[in-house]
């Protein structure tokens, strides 16, 4: 990158600064005429230096005066309009350039090394692209053309100024060299207060990223008081610069303003004295002090724009240098694409191959090592060893201090990320995963480049074509996003049903199928996508109905019947009697939903529900009131948060002093929305009787005849011969709920609905939309070893040349560790495999072991040949026992 930002400007947008310049130049001219007219209308007025004829036209006073205006007005709209395309200009200029410079910085956090992640935290990098470099924009589109714009401005008023009268151009300009010489002065200590006030911010921020990191531990600990009090040094510290920043700058704007007033001073009194001896006519003071009226903005806006441009240059420089760490990955080795990417076969041979981190003691030291090709190999060692450290400059995750690793006589750190990232597959200790499905996920490895480009109408392919030439003009990346971006052949499969076909085998492999499958059967199929599966769930729901009367479980399941009210849903739902598209009918709101209160009034529900929401209160307040927040019972029987108790304690006492009948609009909603949660089995608080059931149905029938038209596809109504494409798969097979009072009743439905889905042949289907589900940030919806097992079966998807293992079972149970082993060693026979062990033991199954210690080899051979007492090997399987 650029060292400073002037020299970033000039690389990369030098050809569209130049096209605003001369805009600027431009208009200069027709701005200078501007300031000659109002001399020239008021002359006219006054009868002096009237035209009687232009060329062949006569004019009277009257009519010269109307000319004269019209012109006036003419540069109104040419000055303007100057203003608008320059403005506009810039704009887009710095737009793009802040596109450019967030890019480049996105880009080089992609090329950093793994080491400088441990130095610098999230907290640190995400504020400089996002809010610390907002500013640069602007700046950007400003560089050259504020300056000139408002320089050109400001000298041809002043030229417009000494040509009316010399004398008083100079008082024009008298009190400038001085502004010009203390006001930087003045500025730079406020520029180093603001270096320091970015590096303190910094700080603050990775402290909240590390809190919001730590949360668990400071619950555990009760150490919130600690967290508050050193977040309040840092937010004084902050308030310290913050405010001798504001005292340096009000008295550079003081000191600036009272200099400002001086010269109107002159203007009065040298220019009335010129007008009286009859110097300098009326017309002309009268166009001088418009003209002195029109320094004074761009006076200012040069001012402005040094202390703009002052704290975008240090904000410039400190974001290039946090972003230029030692080590930085070759951009070149990482974007380029060969014709073909060789597979990576042969011997693996290290030389002399050292690492350490900041200077400090060899973590690995002078490692010589030959591994044969195709094998199986085993590396041990214990926590200090170096094994990761090894495995992971395999994989060419760190880069080697000294020597250097060959793969089939190829450096590895030489060749280019495009064949060591296809060809070896790493799989680490902590899995990595991103905000997206499970099928996302897994094919990650497969997305590379765009392959094919994606189905569009004309319309959208000339709107997509034309984001993509912005993206280029603004140094980004032009690769179809909307492409296809999953390299079938990579993974072996022709199309996309192949590929999905190969998910669902590949995560049996890992033991995940059934994870798969239930996470499906609470997902939602796309009818439209999906039509014929979506009838074989209408029928499949039949078909359970009448397999639980079959199996004498018809009890478990209440079924959703129109004219029926449904005890295992909550009043709410049972309102509703379908599920919301969109937020607009979604629980949170229902109470406080027009057409929802409008139905309730209709059929004289609304008191009887807010007098049940004030008994609902009433019980809550005594049963949970005295039970410490995040107590087991509130996510198990309360309808209330614990920080909810005040405000419903408060609700109560306005329902005594002022009775139901006169509470506010809001108390009402807050005790309608706590009825609307009631389930009736669940909760057996007895407030539901057949009458207030009936009632409800009948509100059930309103509610759906009443519907607005434009609201009625905001619901998709349960109805036994439809398909309901915003409930899960489970629901519409059930089309019910199931009984909260049966003993392990959703275990015994769920078995029957599985067995159901397998004579229908609907199960494959339930787990192609397990694959659809969403794992949340770094797939925090799933639990570790979950995400482990995605993690394996990501990197035998990609079908690799070397598979390394990095202790990737240790979140996983001994049980599974073996068992995930003994299956990789049964895929991976044709794939050089390389395991980091976190147990000896298991290096028995393994063609070749190496054992590390103190950051070099201590023994490898086979298992055999290193089974006896003396060996390195035994020593550490001895330890484990």
């Amino acid at each position: 990158m650029e060292k400073s930002i002037y020299g970033f400007i000039l690389r990369y947008s030098y050809r569209d600064q130049l096209a605003v310049l001369a805009l600027t130049a431009l208009s200069l001219p027709f701005y200078y005429f501007s300031l000659d007219l109002p001399k020239t209308i008021i002359n006219a007025i006054n009868g002096k230096g009237l035209r009687e004829q232009i060329g062949s036209l006569h004019f009277t006073q009257t009519s010269y005066l109307a000319l004269l205006c019209g012109l006036f007005l003419a540069m109104v709209i040419v000055n303007g309009g100057f203003k608008y395309w320059i403005n506009v200009l810039k704009g887009r200029l710095g737009e793009r350039m802040l596109r450019r410079l967030r890019f480049e910085l996105y880009h080089r956090i992609l090329r950093f090394p793994l080491l400088q992640f441990r130095r610098t935290s999230p907290g640190e990098l995400i504020p400089m692209i996002t809010s610390e470099v907002e500013p640069l924009g602007g700046f950007i589109g400003d560089a050259f053309a504020l300056p000139a714009q408002q320089g050109g401005t400001l000298l041809t008023a002043i030229f417009f100024l000494f040509v009316q009268d010399p004398v008083l151009g100079a008082a024009a300009v008298a009190l400038y060299p001085m502004q010009g010489y203390v006001i930087p002065k003045l500025q730079r200590k406020v520029n180093q207060l603001g270096k320091q006030r970015v590096r303190t911010i910094r700080t603050l921020a990775d402290r909240v990223g590390e809190s919001v990191g730590g949360i668990q531990e400071i619950h555990a600990n009760d150490s919130a008081r600690l967290q508050l009090a050193d977040f309040a040094e840092r937010l004084g510290r902050i308030y310290g610069i913050r405010f001798e920043i504001y005292q340096r700058k009000f008295f550079v704007k003081f000191l600036n303003n009272m200099i400002n007033q001086l010269t109107p001073f002159f203007f009065y009194s040298i220019g009335g004295y010129l007008v009286i001896r009859g110097q300098l006519s009326f017309g002309s003071l009268v166009a001088v002090l418009s003209a002195y009226k029109d320094l004074a903005a761009p006076w200012k806006e040069l001012l402005d724009f040094y202390q703009t441009k002052e704290d975008s240059r240090i904000k410039y420089e400190q974001v290039v240098e946090q972003f230029q760490p030692p080590g930085l990955i070759d951009r070149t080795l990482q974007m380029a694409e060969p014709d073909v990417i060789p597979h990576l076969a042969g011997e693996i041979a290290t030389s002399g191959l050292g690492y350490s981190e900041d200077d400090r003691a060899h973590i690995l030291d002078g490692v010589d090592l030959t591994l044969p090709p195709g094998r199986q190999i085993a590396i041990v060692g214990n926590g200090t060893s170096g094994k990761s450290e090894l495995a992971m400059l395999l994989a060419r995750l760190l880069v080697p201090t000294t020597g250097r690793i060959l793969i089939g006589g190829l450096d590895v750190n030489q060749l280019p990320y495009a064949v060591t990232g296809r060809r070896i597959a790493y799989i680490g200790a902590n899995a990595g995963l991103f905000a997206a499905s499970i099928r996302d996920n897994l094919l990650f490895g497969l997305k590379h480049r765009p392959v094919r480009p994606p189905e569009r109408d004309s319309a959208d392919d000339k709107r997509r074509q034309k984001a993509l030439g912005e993206a280029r003009r603004a140094g980004n990346l032009d690769f179809d996003i909307e492409a296809d971006w999953v390299d079938y052949a990579e993974a072996g499969c022709a199309d996309v049903p192949a590929m999905t076909r190969r998910l669902l085998e590949v995560v049996g492999y890992v033991d995940l199928e059934d994870d798969i499958y239930r996470l499906g059967l609470r997902g939602r199929l796309d009818d439209k996508a999906r039509p014929d599966a979506a009838a074989g769930f209408v029928g499949a729901r039949e078909a359970l109905a009448r397999q639980l009367v079959e199996a004498g479980m018809e009890r478990l399941v209440e079924r959703f019947d129109i004219d029926r009210y449904n005890t295992n849903m909550s009043f709410g739902d049972n309102l509703l009697f379908g599920t919301p598209v969109d937020d607009t009918f979604a629980p949170a709101r229902l109470a406080s939903n027009f057409h929802v209160r409008q139905v309730l009034d209709k059929v004289g529900l609304t008191q009887d529900l807010i007098s049940t929401g004030a008994k609902i209160a009433e019980t809550m307040l005594e049963l949970f009131a005295d039970l410490a927040p995040g107590h087991e019972f509130f996510d198990q029987f309360s309808f209330i948060a614990y920080d909810e108790l005040p405000d419903y304690r408060a609700i109560l006492n306005r329902v005594n002093q002022v009775g139901i009948g006169r509470l506010k609009p809001a108390d009402r909603d807050r005790l309608i929305a706590l009825s609307f949660r009631l389930v009736e089995t669940r909760h057996r608080l007895g407030l539901i009787d057949e009458g207030l059931r009936r009632r409800v149905v009948e509100a059930r029938l309103v509610f759906r005849a009443d519907l607005p038209e434009h609201q009625r596809s905001l619901i998709e109504f349960f109805d036994p011969d439809r398909y309901n494409a915003s409930a899960s798969i489970l629901e519409n097979v059930l089309f019910g709920t199931v009984a909260f009072d049966a003993a392990q009743g959703v275990a015994r439905v769920q078995a029957l609905v599985t067995q159901v889905l397998e004579q229908t042949g609907l199960c494959t289907v339930v787990s192609e939309v397990g694959l659809d589900y969403q794992v949340g940030s770094a797939g925090s919806r799933l639990t570790a070893p979950q995400r482990q097992k995605l993690a394996i079966a990501r990197a035998l998807i990609k079908r690799p040349d070397i598979l390394i293992l990095n202790e990737a079972g240790a979140v996983l149970d001994p049980v599974s560790q073996q068992q995930i082993l003994a299956m990789l060693q049964e895929q991976c026979k044709d794939t050089a495999l390389i395991a980091v062990l976190q147990r000896a033991r298991f290096a028995r199954q393994f063609d070749h072991v190496v054992v590390m210690g103190g950051g070099q080899v201590t023994g490898q051979g086979s298992f055999a040949e290193l089974d006896h007492p003396e060996s390195p090997l035994m020593q550490l399987i001895e330890a484990e026992t």
